[in-house]
């Protein structure tokens, strides 16, 4: 079994020092994660990136193409045989149909490969002709992001922060009341497990439509074909002194600890841990409205995630010796186009507070970060409407239950963070000065003109940050 596991780590490193010298000397490799929790925009996101980078009209922030730089761009098998590919095609035919819609939710890992044909810049422009450089992208649900954050931490850990986190919610007191009715030490049975797994997980389907974001572990929303497993059916208990071998409080810790071995590592070292350039995208708007609490959970998780993302610098021998360290982190508050322009900065300043922990952390390991407010895909024009005497800056898009037209105000954003961070480390319930409200829009219906990408807001910065110097 040892001797095993050392040849399989000796084969890896092999095929990573492989892929890594002929990256660095023929055609460049940049894998691109795209993460992010729950209703994000991830979907959008990478259908809107890569259509506007091969059609690149709305691209100005992007140097090489406002240089003229970027010769072409075109679309490749992926590199990864047994990676589902990305449906880039459905999902860009579902924004551009004549009755739009937004594209199915990520449900699993998959990949897509987007080749850019590139005249070098400066010295080498004269001596050296043009070069092809891969983007991978590839996309997972971020639902198993969170689950990242379980490899360091025990069964007896992982109990203690989940009750203690979920104690006082609504959604979460069926379940606290049938773990106060089990009897932990006593010795196992099935039926009690799966009912006490099942009612956890309808808490994590509450605590999710609810606006939270530390759903763990996230296959218990998304289990695909490991529904019903032993893998799948535990749940937090409160600790124990010694509770017996054979006993239900010992089976959940080894079930707990099975999960990680057989689910989250394999994911980290098959997916996660080859990513060089990170995009996490933050649904800022929906947290602020679901209240203080939504806000606070989202900030913490956000900490949590940096963790698992072993950010650094790539030097070559570090590259070819120790694998790829992410270089270059996004944190992408999505949906601007839900707000007049004019509290665009108000939004990124949310953003840069609420990623403050994550991104100095980031930092001090060697990453580049960023934090901005961006569309994917504008589903809204801006418009001023007078009320009661006073000019409101709205946006006016359809709206996605009625199909109606309509203008919405949703509220200013205080210009200050702490006036949002504040009341949500203590705790609040809710807001004290105003409630934040936000609408659901159907994406708008396009009319593209030749070498025109979907509409978008700073998408092109946050491309030019991502892979820009790679170009």
């Amino acid at each position: 079994m040892v001797i095993s596991a050392i040849a399989d780590t000796l084969t890896r490193g092999i095929e990573n020092v492989t892929g890594t010298v002929s990256e660095t000397f023929f055609e460049p490799v940049i894998r691109l994660g795209v993460t992010g929790l729950a209703r994000s925009g991830k979907t959008v996101f990478i259908t809107s990136l890569v259509a506007n980078l091969m059609d690149r009209g709305r691209m100005p922030g992007l140097l090489a193409h406002s240089e003229g730089r970027i010769l072409s761009a075109y679309l490749q098998p992926q590199p990864d045989d047994t990676l589902p590919r990305f449906d880039y095609e459905t999902h860009l035919g579902a924004l551009t149909s004549q009755t739009p819609t937004w594209p199915d939710s990520t449900r699993t890992v998959s990949e897509l490969r987007l080749s850019l044909k590139v005249r070098p810049a400066g010295l080498l422009s004269g001596l050296q002709g043009p070069r092809t450089i891969h983007l991978d992208i590839v996309d997972y649900p971020g639902e198993w992001l969170l689950d990242l954050g379980l490899l360091d931490k025990s069964y007896t850990q992982w109990s203690e922060e989940t009750l203690k986190r979920i104690a006082d919610r609504d959604s979460a007191q069926a379940y606290l009341t049938r773990i106060a009715a089990a009897d932990s030490t006593q010795p196992l049975d099935e039926p009690t497990a799966q009912a006490l797994a099942a009612s956890f997980t309808d808490y994590l389907k509450q605590a999710r439509i609810a606006g939270f974001s530390d759903c763990t572990p996230g296959r218990f929303l998304l289990p695909g074909d490991l529904a019903g497993s032993p893998v799948l059916t535990f749940a937090p208990l409160p600790a124990q002194a010694s509770p017996p071998r054979k006993s239900l409080w010992r089976e959940m810790e080894r079930r707990y600890e099975a999960y990680k071995a057989q689910v989250v590592k394999p994911f980290f070292r098959d997916h996660f841990a080859r990513i060089d350039r990170q995009v996490v995208l933050v649904d800022a708007l929906g947290a602020i409205h679901s209240g203080p609490q939504a806000v606070e959970d989202m900030r913490q998780a956000m900490t949590d995630i940096l963790g698992s993302f072993r950010p650094g610098r790539n030097a070559f021998l570090s590259q070819l010796l120790m694998g790829k360290r992410v270089e270059k982190i996004l944190f992408a508050a999505t949906k601007a186009d839900h707000l007049h322009h004019t509290q665009h900065p108000r939004l990124t300043g949310i953003m840069q507070a609420l990623t403050r922990d994550a991104r100095d952390r980031a930092q001090f390991a060697g990453a580049e970060t960023n934090a901005m407010s961006i569309a994917s895909l504008r589903a809204t024009v801006e418009e001023t409407r007078q009320h009661n005497g006073t000019a409101l800056d709205c946006v006016r898009g359809t709206l996605l239950d009625s199909g109606k037209q309509a203008a919405f105000y949703p509220g200013d954003l205080p210009e200050d963070p702490t006036h949002l961070l504040g009341p949500a480390r203590e705790g609040a319930e809710k807001w004290l000065d105003q409630d934040y409200q936000i609408m659901r829009f159907a994406p708008a219906k396009l009319t593209l003109k030749p070498g025109e990408g979907p509409p978008h807001i700073r998408l092109d910065r946050a491309a030019q940050f991502l892979i820009g110097d790679r170009l």
